[in-house]
């Protein structure tokens, strides 16, 4: 399978991308490879030396990361500079929800060949925040119930979809689910209280 993900943009994204591919070639390799991990280990250590060498100091790097128009490229889930998130790449829907495609691979595997129960969460908490933002009126996560009706599968196209319901005072409810295949794996209904910690300075 092609471990290639398209790279979005320049500099850090594009840097980003490229380590989503080095953590899932890990992931793939592992032990049983021909690969001379030790050798590996030490390329990616000296790149890392690198980066520590110049990157800013901590507050400014915050304060970095939360300029701007309230999107941010650094959060796990759909942020395009951040190697861990997949990411999801958001679209509007006719109904005001949301929607994305994405294709989870072995770096985010809990039972064999399907997605952790606790990465469908991560994805659905910050998709309903997401659906919350692009309705208008958005907070932070005050509950998440999620519903695991079948297994999650990796290596296969998902659509992960979320959808503001009702808005009453500083309460936010919200809906969505990740599917494969056309069939419902995992539900989340989330509750959100208006309200939003101050940004770094």
């Amino acid at each position: 399978m092609e471990l290639s993900a398209p790279v979005r943009g320049t500099g850090a994204d594009a840097a980003a991308a490229a380590a989503r591919r080095v953590i899932a070639g890990l992931m793939r390799a592992g032990d049983i490879s021909g690969a001379d991990m030790d050798e590996i280990a030490g390329r990616l250590n000296a790149i890392a030396d690198d980066l520590d060498a110049t990157a800013p100091e901590l507050q400014e790097r915050m304060v970095d990361m939360w300029r701007g128009d309230g999107r941010t490229r650094h959060d796990a889930v759909a942020g395009t500079e951040n190697p861990l998130a997949p990411p999801l790449d958001y679209a509007p829907g006719p109904d005001g929800s949301i929607t994305a495609e994405v294709v989870l691979d072995l770096p985010y595997q809990g039972p064999p060949g399907c997605v952790h129960g606790g990465i469908s969460a991560l994805i659905l908490d910050h998709t309903l925040g997401v659906a919350n933002g692009w309705a208008g009126v958005s907070g932070m996560t005050a509950e998440l119930t999620l519903r695991y009706r079948h297994t999650t599968p990796l290596f296969e196209p998902l659509t992960v979809t979320g959808r503001q319901v009702s808005v009453d005072g500083s309460k936010i409810r919200t809906v969505g689910s990740i599917s494969a295949g056309g069939r419902e794996c995992v539900t989340a209904e989330g509750l959100f209280i208006a309200k939003h910690p101050p940004r770094p300075r």
